[in-house]
């Protein structure tokens, strides 16, 4: 056995000598094999790799197979919810915590932004409520000093313990070893610096990562979040007790939820709304790879992206599959010796197996950087200002692993069936002095027909993706959202202190900081509003309308905004009148409503003078509004939604107004020309607020990061297809003509013309197209029915895209075609004769 190993050890050995000192002679073969799949393999490693650290990936904490969380069915749309994992109030993780005995341990955290230090010095920072067993649960130890503890924890706390990141404490704090002990101002707050994080730890949001994080009580410093019953701002995780499962879990923590929302029912709320809160249920999950909102929006991107990229590779594989077997056929009689003097068949294509998993190799090693980089590329795809992704790509052993499966995998697929093929050659026929090597019968070109269909198969599907996702991504840059984007800024501010102060002086200091900013040089128009459309925030009120019949509880956008509003955003009013000044919190409440309102909700009746009754809610009474005016349409949170109804409220008149609303400034100049008269007005007013601005295209454009990026590369990988069929079916066409020279001489010499010749062979590739069209017809179809759900205003089977595919692709096939088409007429048949 031990000798048989040597034998197989030494042959490989010497294949791989061999095969190395066949691809030196072949340079130009060898450098397009190895780029080709470089491109090919590292394209869907980048893919992979992002889909592994996105959806696959645990936590780097200790045993995090061993967590779950905690979720609510249905909470949102219910009260506030303070970020898109937010799944519990305060009081509610207090009920959880005392009454369950699913978990062995529980923590809860959520996410907050800090303003650090004061003055021009003031930055943001990205912060965590944690409970005080928070970090012990997850089995993180400090790299310095001590982390937050559960006495750290309790009600009334204060400005306590904070905790740092240890990117946080090499940039902010510069490595200081003295760090520890130091004082950080948070949002004018006096906290103290206990600790920094490894390294390795990031937090529990994959994409995002923590800069500070400080006990969950310190929220009380900044308002009533800790008795706010409808507030859903924190996650509620834990380990589970040993022996339990996620389904018994589960089921306890729904047998719990009927008494623990029983103690936690929020005041103000109507007798409905208060039901609708009681049939919530909480359920268990596993939360062993944390939470995303990447995994979230872009997981089905992702997965569409690797499968084409894996096309693009079967397109290579294809390719470097007719390479392979052309080199097999100019081998002909050196396979032919080989045979003669005793070499096996299996022998053979051992040899030729190892000299594809050579170039496979120098493919796979080049690979990993083409990774790296395209990894790091998609990722700046989708990095916004706004929503910045923080993602550690590196070259790990799963980076690797994928390289190394899909290498051997590629080698197989375009290296076995020529190996194979090559084996079988007749050594009589291959070494008569007629033979050239370059002689094919149709039956042997059987298999690269067969490559070539299924190039332009593939081809066909990758065109139309790319076709489609261009497509949606003009439609939605095209999308009409009804207001002005041009020269269009929100002024978002950031200033928790004031949230105690009585709601007619919030009021008041909100309409003297949008009078102050209106007065700045360069600003045409400016107004207040609670909600910068389409910046993916959501405010709702339940209403009826005592004029229709049924009296039926209706549910439309809410936004509260100043004077001025619509004339900023260049929104038309179409009947009615504007907001004005008197129209304050002593006068009679008035809305204005937009046309989907009046064609949802009103049944086509008049809507100048009807009323409508909104349904209590928690700082939200039940209250009437008269109807002045009608507005245009505009889109609200999201593009892709219809025109929803909305409903606007004099910012004066609302009865719960957190401190403070943005300011939508629309400018006469370049953003950078008021900038700086902006925030010397705002910081003269009031210095601890902190200023945001944002474009309100740029914001828009941000909010289409995932549409563009499938759009580019879509639309790369489409290119990348018709250049990669074009170059498969010249390869095919030419191969099939120089076996036929002999024939097209004598045609030539009995009188055929050279368009007839033209014809002759084209008919092949017409051939080949056709069979490959009707095979990637329905294929198109099946692959792009799984895409439906990321394109907009755009069926998957759009006739228009679908005809423009098929059109691109015979217009590159009919070019690559020709060329050897016209090159076999252009053949002396002198020349072409004295090759038999």
């Amino acid at each position: 056995m031990n000798r048989l190993n040597v034998k197989i050890a030494d042959h490989m050995i010497r294949d791989a000598q061999y095969g190395l000192r066949l691809l030196r002679r072949a340079p130009l073969f060898t450098t397009v094999a190895i780029l080709s799949l470089a491109l090919g393999i590292g394209a869907n490693a980048a893919i992979f790799q992002l889909i592994d650290t996105v959806r696959l990936r645990s936590l780097r904490v200790a045993n995090p197979q061993e967590l779950a969380e905690v979720r609510a069915d249905g909470v949102h749309g219910f009260g506030v919810s303070a970020d898109f994992n937010s799944e519990v109030t305060y009081p509610l993780w207090e009920q959880i915590r005392t009454h369950q005995t699913a978990f062995a341990a529980m923590f809860a955290w959520g996410n907050v932004t800090f303003i650090v230090g004061r003055g021009a010095g003031a930055r943001r920072a990205r912060g965590l409520w944690v409970s005080g067993d928070f970090f012990r649960v997850l089995g993180i130890t400090p790299e310095r000093g001590r982390l937050v503890s559960a006495d750290d924890d309790r009600r009334g706390c204060g400005a306590g313990p904070a905790v740092v990141s240890h990117a946080f404490w090499q940039t902010y704090l510069g490595r200081r070893d003295s760090a520890v002990g130091t004082t950080l101002t948070l949002q004018d707050q006096p906290f103290t610096v206990v600790g920094v994080t490894p390294a390795r730890f990031t937090g529990l949001e994959i994409g995002q990562t923590f800069d500070i994080a400080v006990p969950v009580c310190s929220a009380a410093l900044w308002g009533d979040s800790l008795d706010q019953r409808d507030l859903w701002w924190l996650t509620v995780m834990g380990r589970l007790e040993p022996g339990w499962t996620i389904a018994r879990a589960n089921a306890q923590l729904r047998a719990l939820s009927p008494g623990l929302l029983d103690a936690t029912v929020p005041s103000g709320y109507s007798a409905d709304l208060t039901d609708r809160y009681r049939s919530f249920r909480f359920g268990v999950i596993p939360a062993g790879r944390g939470v995303s909102r990447l995994r979230e929006a872009h997981g089905t991107s992702l997965s569409l992206l690797l499968g084409l990229t894996g096309l693009v590779l079967l397109i290579t594989c294809g390719n470097l599959a007719t390479l392979m077997l052309a080199r097999a056929g100019a081998r002909e009689r050196e396979i032919a010796v080989r045979v003669a003097i005793g070499a096996s068949r299996p022998r053979l294509v051992s040899q030729m197996l190892i000299e594809s998993l050579l170039v496979a190799a120098g493919g796979a090693a080049l690979a990993i950087p083409v990774a790296l980089l395209s990894g790091r590329a998609l990722v700046g795809f989708l990095d916004t200002a706004a929503n910045p992704v923080m993602l550690n790509l590196t070259a790990d052993w799963r980076l690797i692993a994928f390289v190394g499966a899909i290498a051997v995998l590629t080698s197989i697929l375009f290296g076995l069936v020529p190996a194979v093929r090559a084996s079988m050659v007749d050594p009589i026929v291959a070494m008569r002095p007629t033979s050239r090597g370059l002689t094919v019968d149709r039956r042997r070109a059987r298999f690269q027909r067969g490559l070539v269909v299924g190039q332009i198969a593939v081809s066909l599907v990758l065109i139309d993706a790319a076709l489609l996702f261009v497509q949606n991504f003009r439609n939605l840059t095209a999308v009409h959202t009804g207001f002005e984007q041009d020269g269009t800024v929100a002024l978002s501010f950031l200033d928790l202190h004031p949230a105690a102060l009585p709601l007619e002086r919030r009021i008041a200091f909100q309409q003297q900081l949008t009078r102050e900013i209106r007065s700045v040089p360069g600003v045409a128009a400016a107004a207040a509003s609670t909600q910068i459309l389409l910046s993916g925030g959501s405010w709702f009120h339940f209403f009826t309308v005592a004029s229709l019949a049924g009296n039926e509880r209706k549910a439309s956008r809410f936004t509260y905004v100043s004077p001025g509003y619509f004339d900023t955003l260049k929104i038309p009013i179409l009947a009615g009148r504007d907001f004005q000044d008197l129209d304050n919190a002593s006068s009679r409440r008035v809305a204005l409503v937009n046309e989907s309102f009046v064609r949802n909700h009103l049944g086509g009746s008049t809507p100048i003078g009807t009323t409508l009754r909104t349904i209590a809610e928690a700082g939200y009474p039940e209250t009437t509004y008269e109807i002045i005016g009608v507005v245009g349409n505009t889109k609200y949170s999201d593009l892709r939604e219809e025109m929803p109804p909305i409903a606007f409220v004099p910012i004066a008149q609302t009865p719960s107004l957190a401190p403070w609303a943005p300011v939508i400034v629309r400018s006469s100049v370049p953003l950078s020309s008021i900038r700086s008269a902006v925030t010397q007005r705002v910081t003269r007013l009031n210095p601890a607020i902190a200023i945001q601005f944002t474009e309100l295209k740029s914001q828009i454009r941000d909010r289409l990061v995932a549409e563009r990026m499938m759009a580019w590369l879509a639309g790369a990988f489409g290119v990348l297809a018709i250049i990669l069929v074009a170059v498969g079916l010249y390869g095919i066409i030419a191969y099939l003509t120089v076996s036929r020279r002999n024939e097209i001489g004598i045609r030539l010499s009995l009188g055929s013309t050279r368009a007839q010749i033209v014809m002759l062979v084209l008919r092949d590739s017409l051939w080949l197209l056709a069979t490959g069209l009707v095979i990637g017809l329905p294929l198109a179809a099946a692959t792009m029915r799984g895409a439906s759900t990321l394109l907009y205003d755009l069926s998957p089977a759009d006739p228009r895209t679908v005809a423009g595919a098929t059109c691109l692709l015979t217009a590159a096939a009919g070019v690559a075609a020709c060329i050897p088409a016209w090159r076999a007429a252009r053949v002396s048949p002198d020349i072409a004769l004295r090759c038999e």
